[in-house]
């Protein structure tokens, strides 16, 4: 028998906490509770084992010391397939382009993966729209846009429905 999903989150969870950066007391977002609620969101909705890690996971690629190799270690292939789909590439200047090909990484990547962008970004509205930053949350209106822009059709998971909600709620931001 494999270990549980609940001893895999903490697992994760853990990893995360000793390799993230401490997020300074006026961040826009601390990342580690970030995360943590993204997959948390996931779990609650009964997503397969990979979403939910990959949820928690999402941003360790790209914002604490953890490698490729040390997440397929400890989570799996799959797991580091939807993480790494789930990357900015920081390589790319222009911040409309680093969402279009971030997202369309996504989409090609799976639904999984775009399931876990989905909840990253219904976790993002959330708390923009707690902590009235109308800044981030035209970045998170860029971002629906953009999955619903490149989402194949027959992604048709409930999480697109909750995020097309969101969406309509901060629409006249991007009038």
């Amino acid at each position: 028998m494999g270990i549980s999903l609940h001893v895999k989150f903490e697992q994760a969870v853990r990893m995360l906490a000793e390799a993230l950066p401490v997020s300074a007391p006026d961040s826009r977002k601390p990342v580690l509770f970030h995360d943590i609620r993204v997959g948390v969101h996931l779990y609650e909705r009964g997503y397969p084992d990979q979403v939910v890690l990959a949820g928690v996971l999402h941003d360790a690629l790209e914002f604490s010391s953890l490698t490729e190799e040390v997440l397929r270690k400890e989570f799996g292939d799959e797991v580091v397939r939807i993480v790494r789909a789930n990357t900015k590439d920081d390589s790319i200047a222009d911040k409309e382009e680093k969402i279009r090909e971030l997202i369309q990484r996504c989409a090609k990547a799976g639904e999984d993966a775009l399931i876990v962008k989905a909840a990253d970004i219904i976790d993002s509205f959330t708390h923009y729209s707690q902590t009235d930053n109308e800044g981030e949350l035209k970045y998170c209106m860029r971002n629906a846009n953009a999955i619903f822009t490149y989402k194949p059709a027959e992604y048709k998971d409930t999480i697109f429905d909750e995020l097309k909600t969101w969406q309509g709620k901060f629409a006249y931001l991007m009038k």
